[in-house]
């Protein structure tokens, strides 16, 4: 919370001006700002006010020096814990479990306490009264006894204030039909009195938000909307400049304007428009009945995608995408009702492609607009992500993900299952099962990829159970599978299985990648001691690599000569496999470290080999591995200059081409081709392992507090986006 020049978190203060702290105050659960005074709840049941005062101190050498400091007015033991604060006019309205209390804001005595159903989240106040509401979904309200009234409020309005047949009403049919976008968001620039933006509402789902530089014109849009009953529901009007409407980057699904069905388009189709219209899609549809303009906007130039757990299906960790670099700002934050899971269960990473931002959740899997936070689809899976909702910091670290896309949909694996989902619709395609164990027992489906319309699979070894990493509270980690006994592809789109490979010992998920018509793997016997907690011994053989023709599962190659490391990735523009490790916080025994090797993809020819100290998994950019701890030439193994340090966080580092993405604390990223430094978005606490990626030229972020008693619990999905200098410099 800002008060004055300072900005207040968890007891402490600091200065707006240069992030220096300047005082403490002491632990709260709750804060709010009065003029010169700041309100806080205490751990316990106190309130407490305090105004910021500056007082002269001299420094070492005697000469006087102004320091921000707080003096407190009152405290008030006001009975509960409070959880709701907030300051109306002269009092002080705090609410908490099963209680609301109403104090004077001058002195903190008790005007009135009352009981209530429900723990007290949200408080509003007016001149006419106090609404309260819980967490049982109640709302109270006190205040005056208002005289009684017959009056009925109707959906809709007797009588329309817009006349159908109108050419607003043709050019809405139009727009709907041509542009084939009724949801998300619209912006109606130049909306004249709003008749267009009312007839597109009729005809669609969208939000519209219409704008028009004439007072006169907004007050008249605002009172027939009212008296259509969608003014503040459906339709938003707004008085801006409509060469700079202050709306964000990329936000509207679709452009219209009111104005132009009389004027035609050419007045309004401007930059402005451009900037609004959304990457991947967006559509601008302006003028006359019959004689409509329009333009769809394609993906943004040097955008990436994030398509597979770890970036794409050769585990680069790496989006490639060449947009997000510099400073970062936001573009849209939502909350989304959808329940996630643990953040200790190392749940899948987000997708993104194609402007969709893909995420799954305990009960299935969510679709929303990656450039302006629109839900599109959810598709219900009871029980998918049920596994991961633990404390056991296994998870995808372990089993990687359960879910990919490709040509426009998506897959996710449950259980003996893999769904076929439209990327755009959510529509369930096809479904497909995982072929029997070698012991001709039902299989479960473990590792999950596809490329170039061939859908990978494995049939995991249920017998292979590691042991959780930090807390075990009743999870279940019989479903945490990391290792398989055989790999199989399909064709992506009709199912038909195309070959299977049977492993001599046994396939680590981690060890699987794919890229330029090959599959790469490391067949290695069990790393046994993994089943344990603390074991004493950890000896673990070596395996052999192999290369695989993806179409025909024909070995092309094999490699078994010190071959012992735990993850692949492959540098397709160089041609080079990396085998590595996953030396990261709470890691597998298994998982030692120390090495990285690269050996040539299309012979197998080991290139190079060195040691090397590293604690995140690695991440491939252009021509250099990057890891928590150094970077390496791609093509030689020498060492690459790279300073970096991060603060604290359990997760790893998730990169674009120009950025690395992880938890500093809160979220930190790290410009390759700037600064060179850690820079931290402050508040947002990423979760732990990979849930914010570089995609399609935003930074992408859903919600990863589940369950979560850490500091910075801003609980949103979120975008960000590259700022400008000139836009960094504005002021609000």
């Amino acid at each position: 919370m800002a008060v004055g020049a300072n900005f207040l978190n968890a007891g402490v203060a600091y200065s707006l001006g240069d992030g220096q702290k300047t005082f403490s105050f002491g632990l709260s659960r709750v804060l709010v700002s009065a003029p010169d005074t700041f309100v806080y709840s205490s751990r316990d049941t106190d309130i407490i006010a305090s105004t910021l005062k500056s007082v002269e101190v001299p420094d070492r050498r005697g000469v006087a020096k102004s320091k921000v400091t707080t003096e407190k007015r009152w405290s008030q033991d006001i009975g509960f814990c409070c959880t709701s604060l907030i300051v109306a006019g002269n009092q002080v309205i705090a609410g908490g479990e099963g209680r609301v209390a109403v104090l004077d804001l001058e002195t903190g005595e008790i005007d009135w306490t009352t009981d209530l159903q429900g723990t007290v989240y949200g408080l509003a106040a007016t001149d006419r009264g106090l609404l309260v509401s819980t967490d049982k979904g109640v709302i109270h309200c006190f205040g005056q006894a208002l005289p009684a009234t017959d009056a009925t409020v109707k959906d809709t309005p007797a009588q329309s204030p817009y006349p159908e047949n109108s050419p607003a009403a043709l050019a809405a049919e139009e727009i709907a039909k041509r542009s084939g976008i009724t949801k998300g968001y619209c912006v109606d620039l130049g909306c004249g009195d709003g008749a267009l933006a009312y007839h597109l509402a009729r005809r669609t789902h969208l939000f519209i938000y219409a704008v028009d530089d004439d007072p006169a014109r907004v007050k008249i849009a605002r009172a027939k909307l009212t008296q259509a009953g969608l003014y503040g529901t459906r339709v938003m009007v707004h008085h801006r400049d409509l060469a700079k409407t202050g709306y964000p980057d990329y936000f509207a699904n679709l452009v219209v304007s009111g104005q132009s069905v009389s004027k035609g388009a050419v007045d309004f189709a401007s930059p402005e428009a451009e900037r609004l219209q959304r990457p991947c899609g967006g559509v601008v549809c302006m003028g006359k009945p019959g004689s409509l303009t329009q333009k769809e906007r394609g993906p943004l130039p040097g955008a990436g995608s994030w398509t597979h757990q770890y970036g794409d299906a050769a585990n680069t960790v790496c989006s490639n995408d060449q947009l997000v670099r510099g400073r970062l700002g936001m573009l849209w934050f939502r909350d989304v009702v959808f329940d996630l899971s643990n953040r200790h269960g190392r749940a899948p990473a987000p997708l993104c492609q194609d402007g969709r931002l893909i995420h799954a959740g305990l009960n299935g899997v969510i679709a929303l607009d990656a450039y302006n936070g629109h839900e599109l689809w959810r598709y219900s899976i009871p029980g998918l992500l049920s596994a991961y909702d633990g404390d056991e910091l296994m998870g995808t670290a372990g089993t990687g993900s359960n879910l990919c896309m490709a040509d426009g949909a998506v897959y996710v694996r449950h259980e003996n299952r893999c769904f076929r989902l439209d990327a755009a619709t959510g529509a369930l395609l096809s479904e497909y099962s995982v072929p029997d164990d070698s012991d001709g027992k039902p299989g479960v489906w473990g590792y999950i990829a596809c490329e170039n319309g061939i859908l990978y699979g494995s049939v995991a070894n249920q017998a292979h159970v590691v042991t959780y990493r930090y807390q075990n509270r009743g999870g279940d980690m019989n479903r945490l599978l990391t290792e398989s006994s055989s790999l199989f592809a399909m064709d992506a789109k009709t199912g038909k299985l195309l070959w299977t490979h049977q492993a001599n010992d046994s396939l680590r998920h981690n060890a699987i990648a794919l890229a330029d018509g090959k599959v790469f793997l490391i067949d290695r016997p069990l790393a046994l001691f993994d089943r344990e907690k603390r074991p004493k011994a950890k000896e673990h053989s070596e395996g052999v690599l192999l290369s695989l023709d993806a179409k025909t599962g024909n070995i092309l190659w094999k490699q078994d000569k010190e071959i012992d490391g735990t993850t692949l990735a492959v540098g397709k523009k160089h041609d080079v496999l990396l085998m590595s490790y996953q030396p990261s916080y709470f890691q597998l025994d298994s998982e030692r470290g120390g090495r990285l090797t690269g050996f040539n993809t299309e012979t197998g020819q080991r290139l190079w080999s060195t040691n090397a100290s590293y604690k995140s998994r690695s991440m491939i950019i252009g021509r250099t591995i990057y890891a928590q701890g150094g970077a390496w030439d791609l093509l030689t193994g020498e060492p690459v200059a790279f300073k970096f340090r991060r603060y604290y966080g359990c997760g790893i580092l998730s990169s674009g081409a120009h950025m690395l993405l992880f938890r500093s604390g809160t979220l930190g990223y790290y410009d390759l081709s700037g600064k060179r430094e850690t820079e931290n978005y402050g508040g947002i606490r990423p979760g732990c392992w990979i849930n914010t990626i570089a995609a399609d030229g935003l930074v992408l972020a859903p919600d990863a507090t589940a369950r979560c008693s850490c500091s910075y619990l801003t609980r949103a999905w979120f975008a960000l986006k590259p700022i400008t200098p000139q836009k960094e410099s504005l002021t609000p």
